[in-house]
């Protein structure tokens, strides 16, 4: 994917940049111009000099010299007047060639002009097909006797349960989501030199101070982290003991017409057309949450801090890690089956053991559980809600990530920000993120305050960037956070903070006195190749290799999924197909039981996952799909008799 900063008219979401393009194609003329202008200057200054050159030599052809001379003289008076005559052939040339281009560039420009109408005059059309699509179906969910039978039927805690999931998904289709990010408080850095740098008694509103003595440089984890974590050695490290493969086949190179996709959806049910595998990468949702955990040492080294704001700045760092992936990964992935599973097992290599299910197919909802010996515990359900807005489509997870460390039991709660996929219709596709990120530490109350800057064609800032502060449960700040989602994070400890001018919103701005930056993580380089391999890392290369002993239901052995990353692509949208049908019909199957039970009288549980249960999470007060034991039992027994056969 191509870097957007450099991507110009292609961002699909700049169109004011027509009016910058302009204004950059009249500066290079006038640039050329001016170049003509200086040619010229130095034309003359030759044609001068060389007339003077030319006449001396005349004189000195005048004298009485030897024959030999003369004839030397003669020979230097011809080769200056060819000089003459070259210069100004090459000053002709460059006058040509101004006119050249600007008689292109006026054609160029009308050309470039319309391919621009043309577009926008699409993006309007589709934007509004999919505003009629959306109303549509609020039409269709609000006539009579068109609504499931199985709605009413559900118990009341369940009931609650599909309201709040299907909040996201059924509000009007109308409303515009806008990050809150004017609210997020304006900070400038200044680095200090601890050698330097004397505490002396603040006499400034809300300033707050620290000791540079505190950023230990031989006892702080931050500075092992700095140190040992992403150079080439340590890299080698952390491979796993079990040889794991390290490619994929490549990806083919098959040609998709839009177009003629589009074209057979007209007239069906949504949920009823068939995405070809094309458009997919061959990992499942449940495999690319598990991603997440790829950076995995950052909380081995949290479990270590002995204070709680320097183990927030590790958590922050992980929350940012997740998202590196993404970056050249604009192909979606496999939408899990009902009951899907998978399991990633580095207990003996890394330390952790991991186990996702999907527990809901309307709307998608997957439950997390990673359980580690070194220390910590991290679960999490996420739905997926998304928009499609004619030129993008916006991404929004929504569900809480939980973080408990064994020893200290610090809980950390956090959420993901919004992930936007620009030019979906025109253009090349590219991934941002943007929004803000709120870390709580339940237990201290240390908060810190993530800020994801969407990239903007006009910004001077760094494309990707994410800054943020750490702060305690007084507001007192203690680090700052800096780097951008796709490359590293650094931490820089904060010794003094005070109230700096008011910015033209009518802010005021914080100015935090730093200590130098320690890099806290830094993104792995991507394996040889991987443009041809899906843009995968080392890990998502091992995440569907097959596996003994897993569960039926594990997304390694979905047929459709295994076709695709052999690269024989017909056949898994043949397959894809079936699985599809196949689900279509357990579902089917549900809802006649449900209007059954209805009938009789009686309650109707619906689909119960099968390693995790719904409780009221004690911390955040919702209600969330939590492990509830049994499956590395039976794993070690293998006895999986009570999957379901969803393959």
């Amino acid at each position: 994917m191509r870097d957007p900063a450099a991507a110009g008219d292609d961002s699909g979401d700049e169109e004011p940049a027509s009016q910058s393009d302009k204004s950059e194609l009249h500066g290079t003329l006038k640039t050329l111009s001016s170049k003509l202008e200086d040619l010229s200057t130095c034309n003359d200054l030759i044609a001068k000099h060389g007339a003077a050159l030319q006449r001396s030599l005349s004189e000195l052809e005048n004298l009485k010299l030897p024959a030999e001379s003369g004839e030397k003289i003669k020979a230097v008076n011809e080769r200056a007047t060819l000089f003459r005559i070259t210069s100004n052939a090459m000053i002709n040339a460059c006058r040509d060639f101004l006119d050249l281009a600007e008689t292109h560039s006026r054609k160029w420009q009308r050309v470039l002009q319309y391919e621009r109408e043309q577009r926008i005059r699409l993006e309007e059309t589709i934007e509004q097909l999919a505003k009629q699509h959306n109303s549509l179906e609020r039409a269709c969910r609000g006539a009579p006797g068109l609504s499931s039978g199985s709605t009413g039927i559900t118990s009341t805690a369940k009931g609650s349960v599909q309201s709040a999931k299907g909040e996201a998904s059924d509000e009007d289709e109308e409303t515009e989501y806008f990050d809150a990010m004017e609210d997020a408080p304006a900070f400038i850095t200044v680095t200090a030199d601890p050698k330097h740098h004397r505490r002396s008694g603040s006499n400034l509103s809300g300033a707050s101070e620290g000791h540079p003595e505190d950023w230990n440089l031989e006892d702080s984890v931050f500075e092992s982290s700095n140190q040992s974590s992403y150079n080439e050695s340590t890299c080698k490290d952390l491979l796993p003991k079990k040889r794991r493969r390290t490619r994929i086949p490549d990806k083919p190179n098959y040609s998709l017409n839009l177009w003629s996709i589009m074209k057979n959806c007209i007239g069906k049910e949504l949920s009823k057309i068939p995405m070809p595998v094309n458009f997919n990468e061959p990992l499942s949702m449940l495999q690319r949450l598990t991603e997440d955990l790829e950076y995995h040492e950052l909380l081995d080294k949290a479990v270590k801090c002995e204070s709680s704001t320097e183990q927030m700045c590790f958590v922050a760092a992980f929350s940012v890690s997740s998202y590196s992936t993404t970056v050249h990964r604009t192909a979606k992935p496999f939408n899990p089956l009902l009951g899907e599973t998978y399991e990633l097992d580095r207990l003996e290599e890394f330390g952790f053991r991991s186990l996702c299910e999907q527990v809901s197919h309307h709307p998608p909802a997957a439950a997390h559980h990673v359980y580690s010996k070194r220390g910590w515990t991290l679960w999490q359900e996420i739905t997926i809600a998304s928009k499609f807005r004619g030129k993008y489509l916006s991404i929004m997870p929504l569900g809480a990530i939980h973080l408990e460390f064994h020893s200290s039991g610090n809980h950390y709660v956090w959420r993901k920000v919004t992930s936007t996929v620009h030019n979906i219709i025109v253009g090349k596709l590219w991934i941002d993120q943007s929004g803000e990120i709120e870390i709580v530490n339940h237990k201290s109350k240390d908060k810190c305050q993530l800020k994801f800057t969407p990239y903007s064609y006009f910004s001077r800032d760094v494309p990707r960037k994410v800054t943020g502060v750490v702060s305690d449960a007084d507001g007192k700040a203690h680090y700052v956070m800096s780097g951008t989602w796709d490359e590293k994070m650094e931490c820089s400890k904060i010794v003094q903070s005070s109230h700096g001018s008011t910015s033209t919103e009518g802010k005021q701005k914080t100015v935090y006195q730093t200590l130098s930056p320690k890099v806290l993580w830094k993104k792995y380089p991507l394996p040889e190749n991987a443009e041809n391999m899906y843009f995968f890392s080392d890990l998502a290369l091992t995440l569907n290799e097959p596996e003994e002993r897993v569960a039926p239901t594990d997304s390694r052995l979905r047929p459709d999924q295994r076709l695709m990353e052999s690269g024989r692509w017909d056949e898994a949208n043949v397959e894809k197909q079936r699985l599809e049908e196949k689900q279509r019909a357990v579902r089917r199957r549900r809802e006649a039981e449900a209007v059954e039970a209805l009938e009789e009288g009686k309650d109707y549980e619906g689909y119960i996952p099968l390693w995790f249960e719904r409780k009221v999470d004690a911390v955040t007060g919702e209600l969330i799909c939590v492990y509830k034991g049994g499956y590395w039992e039976a794993k070690d027994k293998q006895d999986w008799s009570a999957c379901p056969d969803i393959f």
